[in-house]
């Protein structure tokens, strides 16, 4: 890579893009400073290997930190450059939803091809897989003395569930614990995870900006509809047409602690 590439490399916001021999970039990545974080890469030597590849490194500026990350998402899953692994595209997001009967209350575990995720209350959690939401059930029940048979991670029996007999369950499975107590537990141990659905009527945009420039993120059900630039007057548009989980992660925050400057859209 010609070391003069470096020296034009902004100390602004932004993503970045090494480039090998192919038509199809090696990395994608982004920072609030491209150039600190370009010099970061050659002086890591678990990226060697990514960096003897590169030939040229090209950068695309933001007007803050939020576009950076909606942008480097999107490419990241229009490329799949060989040397990313988060970010890649999902073909489908599960969550877990809890039902009530008459007993109480069952978690099960739902997916985005028949629930619309963002949009529907009551949902917990993101997970890439049905095994990752189950994973994490074990986990609360393990953290949160929560009982296997009712969280459906095996059949109940008679005896109890396995959890019983090695004292990690307080025994509602068998009426030892009351089963109201036992749900209150399990609420408390979703409820960091729950999905909030998109608290605005319609779209929204996301205003940055970096001196006299302006960019605006248009966003509704959080999905990232595109970003219009004062400096051209254009807009890069990005149509995602489903709910998408790093979308919503990079979003989430700032929109529901209110730090992001948001404006309504007009329909």
């Amino acid at each position: 890579m010609d070391p003069q590439q470096l020296s034009h490399l902004p100390r602004s916001p932004g993503v970045y893009l090494f480039w090998g021999d192919s038509q199809l970039p090696l990395y994608i990545g982004k920072s609030v400073d491209i150039r600190a974080r370009v010099l970061s890469h050659l002086r890591t030597p678990d990226e060697a290997k990514m960096m003897a590849q590169t030939r040229r490194v090209d950068f695309i500026q933001t007007a803050g930190e939020i576009g950076a990350l909606l942008l480097e998402a999107q490419l990241i899953k229009t490329h799949q450059p060989l040397f990313n692994i988060r970010l890649r595209r999902l073909r489908n997001t599960n969550s877990i939803r809890l039902s009530a009967n008459g007993l109480g209350l069952t978690p099960e575990i739902v997916s985005s091809k028949d629930t619309v995720i963002g949009q529907t209350d009551g949902l917990y959690g993101l997970f890439s897989s049905q095994r990752a939401a189950k994973d994490k059930l074990r986990e609360l029940a393990q953290g949160h003395a929560l009982c296997h048979a009712l969280l459906g991670l095996e059949k109940p029996s008679k005896r109890g569930c396995f959890g019983l007999q090695v004292k990690a369950c307080q025994g509602a499975c068998v009426g030892l614990e009351e089963r109201s107590t036992h749900d209150q537990r399990l609420l408390k141990a979703l409820l960091e995870m729950k999905i909030h659905a998109w608290p605005y009527a319609g779209a929204v945009d996301i205003v940055e900006t970096d001196g006299d420039w302006t960019e605006k993120h248009r966003i509704h059900h959080w999905r990232y509809l595109g970003t219009w630039s004062s400096q051209t007057q254009t807009t890069r548009t990005h149509t995602q047409t489903a709910f998408d989980m790093d979308t919503y992660k990079i979003l989430v925050k700032p929109i529901m602690l209110g730090t992001a400057q948001v404006l309504g859209v007009r329909s």
